[in-house]
């Protein structure tokens, strides 16, 4: 993990081993935190925002440059829309807010390892309304499904992707297409392979690029 703040750091380790999460190292910097990626090559990096020499921002990026199978969370205080985008940009698997409660954190830890994107609560909405804005007209949605299509997505697996796009979680993906939670996060898994994504969020930003978030006419 990566903070420059020593006690939050501290506790924040002593939470992980005490929820059976190996907890290899910690830096205090941004630079530290490329150093010990490179020295331990740890599954998950924790990575705050805000610190001296190397802010979080950049050291994702530099990591993700160097290491890209190490997946990186942001783990800040900062709700700021710019960081929240620029860090799924930079690369990041996820981007959690430090207001969560333990069992919260452990629990979107469990689900990166699951393949999917850690999300704090409406942090989804504001990646899809941004890269829908990215996206371009609305029109081009019917063009963008052909696109996906052509990417060997089954029609199954376009369902799941355009329904994920449009900001509903997988256990409403199931309930919508009627098929169990854990068959959604299998087509989930085999979308990211087919794409070349690595998780929710980029799967968003396919969608919306794609205009696959559009929702149909009444």
């Amino acid at each position: 993990m990566a903070d420059d703040h020593s006690l939050f750091a501290e506790g924040l380790k002593n939470l992980l081993v005490s929820h059976g999460i190996d907890v290899v190292g910690i830096a205090r910097d941004g630079l530290e935190a490329l150093d010990k990626a490179r020295e331990l090559r740890p599954d998950v990096v924790l990575m705050d925002i805000t610190m001296p020499r190397c802010n979080g921002l950049a050291a994702t990026r530099l990591i993700k440059a160097e290491l890209p199978d190490i997946k990186i969370v942001m783990l800040t205080m900062s709700e700021a829309d710019a960081d929240l985008f620029e860090s799924v940009k930079s690369g990041a698997s996820g981007y959690l807010l430090k207001n969560l409660n333990a069992e919260e954190l452990v629990g979107m830890l469990s689900d990166l390892a699951r393949g999917e994107a850690p999300l704090s609560p409406g942090l989804a909405t504001k990646l899809l309304e941004e890269f829908t804005h990215l996206a371009g007209r609305p029109s081009e949605a019917e063009e963008g499904g052909k696109e996906a299509a052509k990417q060997g997505l089954t029609p199954r697996q376009m369902e799941v992707l355009t329904l994920v796009a449009r900001g509903l979680t997988y256990k409403e993906v199931g309930a919508a297409l009627y098929i169990s939670e854990r068959t959604v996060k299998y087509h989930m898994k085999q979308i990211l392979e087919q794409l070349h994504l690595e998780n929710r969020a980029q799967v968003i930003a396919y969608a919306a690029r794609m205009n696959l978030n559009a929702k149909p006419a009444d």
